[in-house]
């Protein structure tokens, strides 16, 4: 099978697609025909060899994200080859992950696809919407309460604002200038432009600054000055923790597999209460063009890569 890995440390560009050998699931592990694999920052942390130095291997395997069909399953799978599945291949420095015609995985890394989804819309699911519900969770905020979200029209942040509105949040949303109807499309009670000082501009609406940040933007301290007094602060990067001030909890968010929370995920995007979003789609054979993307930026959304 074709395979999207990294073989040396370096940019994009040293993103190759390998025929390799076709892996068997073990006990209570799967193999999925992968119908999409999403992109994600996580993979240009891969071949920028932040991880682990990919001199020590022959190569690792790139993505996290991706939707398809089971096509064979180890002993102990009770469910049927064909069935339509979402994936959160979370280990990294793997030979083959997501980005390739097939993936195994064990029976806590997946979930029912959403019934009806285009499986190129359900592949950029699990990662985001998983580590914005862990990050909510972190945030005991209750209705009528004020949650900050930067970076509110990415992907972590899209989901998180669309979480904390079924919560009864009220939520600042924070964003460029062309994300404001977007974003209060998706719930927020109120827009920031990311062009503003933070913490002043979150003031005009929440004088004593909100309850809790999900700091989805990696932007640290700018971000911890617009909680109140004794709030918390939750950030996605563990390089960009600002030091606890004020009382306010500083957090970290990692997303890790776990079957039970992706299928509720998934169900809320089957009934439009999450919103996937695809910004472009490559071809597997396109890898490296793909990563190229994804390291400009700018997406709304995630790229994909389909076999």
């Amino acid at each position: 099978m074709r395979a999207a890995v990294v073989r040396k440390t370096g940019g994009p560009e040293a993103v190759e697609v390998l025929e390799v050998p076709l892996p068997e699931p073990g006990p209570f592990e799967v193999r999925i025909k992968v119908a999409a694999a999403a992109l994600n920052p996580a993979d240009a942390a891969v071949w920028a060899g932040f991880f682990s130095p990919l001199e020590e291997v022959d190569h690792t395997g790139l993505g996290l994200d991706a939707a398809g069909t089971i096509d064979a399953v180890g002993v102990g799978v009770s469910l049927k080859v064909g069935t339509p599945v979402i994936v959160f291949d979370a280990p990294v420095l793997r030979p083959t992950k997501a980005q390739a015609e097939y993936v195994v995985t064990d029976l806590n890394s997946i979930a029912p696809a959403p019934d009806g989804m285009d499986l190129t819309l359900a592949a950029t699911i699990p990662l985001n919407a998983m580590t914005a519900s862990l990050a909510l969770d972190q945030l005991p905020l209750r209705p009528r309460d004020t949650l900050l979200v930067t970076g509110a029209a990415g992907a972590v942040g899209g989901y998180a604002v669309e979480l904390a509105r079924t919560r009864g949040v009220r939520i600042v949303a924070q964003g460029r200038p062309e994300d404001e109807e977007f974003l209060r499309g998706l719930g927020a009670t109120w827009f920031v432009s990311r062009d503003e000082e933070l913490s002043e501009a979150v003031r005009r609406f929440v004088p004593e600054g909100v309850d809790g940040v999900l700091d989805a933007a990696a932007l640290g301290a700018p971000a911890l000055a617009a909680v109140r007094d004794g709030g918390i602060f939750v950030s996605v990067r563990a390089d960009v923790l600002p030091e606890p001030q004020r009382g306010v909890a500083v957090r970290l968010t990692t997303a890790g597999p776990e079957a039970t929370r992706l299928s509720y995920l998934s169900a809320l995007a089957e009934v439009g209460v999450l919103t996937p979003r695809v910004a472009q789609i490559y071809p597997l054979s396109q890898a490296a063009e793909a990563h190229a993307q994804l390291a400009r930026g700018g997406q709304r959304g995630r790229i994909v890569l389909v076999p």
